[in-house]
């Protein structure tokens, strides 16, 4: 997918209408944006994120995208190999995810989301204790069984009376 006709706001992709033709039959999917994050999510989100240490090679892709194409994973359910290019290559994606998974920053960008709406009072910290018992009907695990299994006479071993009658005369 080419990525010519685009052009960068703010770290986010605009794609151009027919953008989402490739001379197929059907029609592809592309990415709307109606999910990816907007400037204000982005302003509260971008201090929480980690700055990068090294010096070097320029980032092709933003984190903004990246974590765009991370939550429209999330968010679809797909495969990583189903991320839409304007993320980045899926491989990039994961990557982010993964390296992050790895070293706590998930975790850390949470607390940072959640100490903020605490502080804005967007958060209501109430306990809700349920009581509810549910209890197992008899015949599921662990109840007695009566008349179907006894283990002290086997099934097919009763005599009848017919042949204890028969061989009570030979017996003796």
């Amino acid at each position: 997918m080419s990525l010519a006709g685009n052009d960068e706001v703010s770290g986010r992709w605009v794609n151009d209408q027919e953008a989402h033709l490739y001379g197929d039959l059907v029609a592809t999917l592309t990415v709307s944006g109606r999910a990816d994050l907007t400037d204000a999510q982005w302003a509260v989100l971008e201090p929480l994120l980690p700055r990068g240490r090294k010096p070097g090679r320029p980032v092709k892709w933003t984190k903004r995208q990246l974590i765009d194409g991370i939550r429209w994973r999330v968010r679809a359910g797909a495969p990583w190999r189903d991320v839409p290019v304007e993320y980045g290559p899926w491989q990039t994606v994961y990557g982010l995810f993964r390296r992050w998974q790895r070293d706590g920053t998930w975790r850390q960008v949470l607390t940072g989301l959640h100490a903020r709406a605490d502080a804005a009072g967007l958060i209501t910290w109430d306990v809700s204790v349920d009581s509810t018992v549910a209890r197992a009907h008899q015949h599921a695990a662990g109840a007695r069984k009566r008349g179907i299994c006894r283990l002290s006479r086997p099934a097919g071993c009763t005599p009848s009376l017919t042949i204890m009658a028969w061989a009570a005369p030979a017996a003796g």
